[in-house]
């Protein structure tokens, strides 16, 4: 790095590092003198999303009905390289489809798969098992729906996805930087929710 200062030439030189865990640095390179200046990136907010979204579709032809402000709006938490893996799920679910677009149902699956995990539709399940499932994710919906302080129910399946059977998802309506007590206990709630409908419907 060269800098004029005072009419004189001074040559210095600027190291640059990132980490994601600064807790398991060496304390010697923190020392002043070394690495003096921190700066803390976060995660993007809402219109950051947006922005990382227009940037990763730049070159992926979009169907009328995509809306990247909704994508933004419910991709809460993600960083730049997850939109990115996203944007690309969306054109590999599309391209399966033959289509030479992708819809909003593209992304919206894309999300799906990277917050809850891929669907497993050939998984053999009982009818037994079906019913269960239905009950205990329609519990957590239904106390979730009645809570005041839990985040809104916004999507249902008894599709099992991952490890899961079935997947009660709720989604913060904007970016949460702190949890109250009273979230937290309405998210215990509806948590539980699931197996107070096994007991009341089911009696198991």
């Amino acid at each position: 790095l060269f800098l004029w200062l005072g009419g004189g030439l001074l040559v210095g030189v600027i190291a640059l590092a990132a980490t994601n865990r600064i807790d398991v640095l060496d304390p010697a390179l923190l020392r002043p003198g070394r690495f003096d200046r921190r700066v803390v990136i976060q995660r993007p907010d809402r219109t950051g999303r947006a922005a990382i979204l227009t940037v990763h579709t730049k070159h992926v032809p979009l169907a009328p009905d995509v809306s990247l402000e909704r994508v933004a709006a419910e991709t809460p938490g993600l960083v730049g390289a997850e939109l990115r893996n996203l944007v690309n799920e969306a054109a590999l679910l599309a391209a399966r489809r033959n289509s030479n677009k992708v819809t909003m149902d593209d992304l919206e699956e894309a999300k799906d798969k990277i917050y809850l995990g891929p669907e497993r539709k050939s998984r053999v399940v009982k009818e037994e098992t079906k019913r269960l499932t239905a009950y205990h994710e329609a519990g957590h919906a239904v106390v979730g729906s009645a809570l005041e302080y839990s985040d809104p129910v916004h999507k249902v399946t008894i599709i099992p996805r991952g490890n899961a059977g079935g997947l009660t998802f709720f989604l913060p309506e904007d970016d949460r930087s702190e949890y109250s007590k009273a979230w937290c206990e309405d998210t215990i709630t509806q948590a539980l929710g699931g197996r107070v409908a096994e007991e009341m419907v089911l009696n198991r």
